[in-house]
């Protein structure tokens, strides 16, 4: 089951791409987050959504939000994605146990063994305020996780 607008947003721990960890419950007080799970580095759709993400980060820095991407990619396909594309906010790796974080929020494919296109906007007290899944060959449309950015202000 998906994880639900009003509910807190399940904590976890990832490394990045430069195997550093990376934990939710880390920005509580400090950054809203949005949590932009993807189902594989290096396919057309995905870099297309982290692009556009790379090319508008300013709309969420500026509204003071963290953005994570999240994959079941192991941390050096991560890092090699991340510097072939200028990415400049963290990738995180779901590898092992595989999976994990994305079952958590309700956005794992069992039979294709990745995650699905699910985003999330949690707030700076935990508590999730925007939810969207889309399923592996359906791409986002990004306008509305910008409105819902602009409806935490």
């Amino acid at each position: 089951m998906t994880v639900e607008v009003g509910t807190k947003a399940p904590d976890f721990t990832l490394n990045d791409y430069n195997k550093q960890p990376v934990t939710l419950s880390s920005f509580q007080g400090e950054k809203n987050v949005l949590l932009v799970f993807y189902p594989f580095a290096f396919s057309g759709k995905c870099q297309g959504e982290l692009c556009q993400v790379r090319d508008e980060l300013a709309t969420y820095n500026d509204a003071d939000v963290q953005v994570l991407g999240v994959s079941v990619d192991h941390v050096f396909a991560l890092k090699t994605w991340a510097e072939q594309q200028g990415y400049q906010f963290p990738l995180l790796s779901d590898f092992w146990p595989h999976g994990e974080v994305a079952k958590a929020y309700g956005v794992f494919n069992d039979k294709a063994g990745m995650a699905v296109r699910g985003t999330f906007l949690i707030d700076k007290a935990g508590v999730v305020r925007f939810t969207e899944v889309n399923q592996p060959g359906d791409a986002r449309d990004q306008e509305g996780w910008k409105k819902a950015v602009a409806d935490l202000a």
